[in-house]
């Protein structure tokens, strides 16, 4: 198969428009261009999105973990239980705070945390639970929030690449505390940028005084903090994208199924009855010879990604850390054969034709 008779398939494409460049252009024009009215105006529009009380917008995902770590006090002597399989932030996330991360292995329908496997580690030393929405399919969160309930631990939800996911009726991000990032490969961007989201009064004022270098009167620092602040630069871009969030959403939905009914050489992604998949990620499973199909796939023309190829607790900083055993056959499995299609919203029928024809053809 060959693509000298289109263009490549790219595995992500982000969608900036007119409106928000005129966005871009009324903060600049405005003088106001750190933290300010647009900042505000985006936290109040996401938190209504995800139905929670509040939403603290920082700098980007990676800052959106720690800051909410930290805005439930965890620190040095503390573990957080969290997933193998996720980008590496949501380790160091919680080793920048000083604590330790604890890998559970992950649930082989979805690859998200296994609530069963987290539930043999919680100790004393546990102080929270942190499953990742991973490909934008919710983790089991009831199960996890009973478990927290039961023991009397902080909820972290790594949502970075949920945004609008649901799990049985309700949002990923408001079950506990809910981490996004706005990364440009994410359904919705704002160049960077992440947001924390929740219920709780006094985790929210926390994160607001983290994120502002510990400040809650200027000049006056009773708490550590770091700038974390989002600009009003990036929130304009984030509110124009959060009102155009849910017809991608629904794009990558239908896009998702589209591949589904014709793909038949791999196994597509499994979606649990009851969740909303937003499809951050399609990712199929590749049980043999994943370099070569993917190395079949970029000469048909189609972009593709591995997400993730290697387990958390087997990176080198890892084992340099102190922090890398895990009991995670199943994350292991999965970072050997499994392989991300394009799905985003600007793919056309045609393409969505060419992805599947040729994932038939080259496995």
């Amino acid at each position: 198969m060959t693509t000298a008779h289109r263009p490549m398939i790219s595995i992500a494409k982000p969608l900036i428009g007119d409106e928000e460049k005129q966005a871009i252009l009324e903060v600049l024009d405005s003088g106001q261009l750190a933290q300010g009215p647009r900042t505000e105006a985006f936290e109040r529009a996401f938190a209504e999105y995800i139905g929670t009380k509040h939403a603290v917008a920082v700098v980007n995902g990676t800052a959106a973990l720690v800051v909410a770590l930290q805005a439930h006090g965890i620190g040095p002597g503390d573990e957080v239980i969290t997933s193998p399989f996720s980008f590496i932030a949501t380790a160091t996330s919680i080793i920048a705070c000083g604590a330790t991360p604890v890998f559970a292995d992950v649930d082989a329908f979805d690859f998200n945390l296994d609530p069963e496997k987290v539930d043999e580690l919680i100790t004393d030393r546990t102080k929270a639970i942190m499953p990742v929405h991973l490909y934008g399919h919710p983790a089991r969160m009831a199960e996890f929030e009973e478990l927290c309930e039961d023991n009397g631990l902080a909820l972290i939800e790594d949502a970075a690449q949920a945004h609008g996911a649901e799990s049985q009726g309700r949002r990923a991000g408001s079950f506990g505390t809910g981490c996004f990032s706005f990364y440009p490969t994410k359904n919705m961007t704002s160049g960077e940028g992440g947001i924390i989201t929740t219920d709780d009064d006094d985790v929210a004022r926390q994160a607001r005084i983290i994120r502002n270098q510990g400040q809650e009167r200027r000049y006056y620092h009773e708490h550590f903090g770091l700038n974390w602040r989002m600009t009003d630069i990036t929130a304009a871009i984030g509110l124009v994208q959060l009102g155009r969030l849910e017809g991608w959403n629904e794009a990558r939905i239908t896009n998702a199924e589209a591949l589904a009914a014709r793909i038949t050489s791999v196994e597509t992604p499994r979606v649990r009855p009851g969740d909303r998949h937003v499809f951050h990620q399609f990712t199929v499973r590749v049980p043999r010879d994943r370099d070569g199909f993917q190395r079949r796939l970029l000469e048909a023309g189609v972009g593709t990604a591995v997400h993730y190829p290697v387990p958390i607790h087997r990176q080198p900083i890892m084992r340099k850390l102190g922090v890398d055993t895990a009991d995670a056959p199943i994350a292991e499995a999965a970072a050997e054969m499994v392989l991300s299609l394009p799905v985003h919203p600007s793919l056309s029928p045609d393409d969505i034709a060419h992805i599947a024809a040729a994932v038939n053809a080259a496995y």
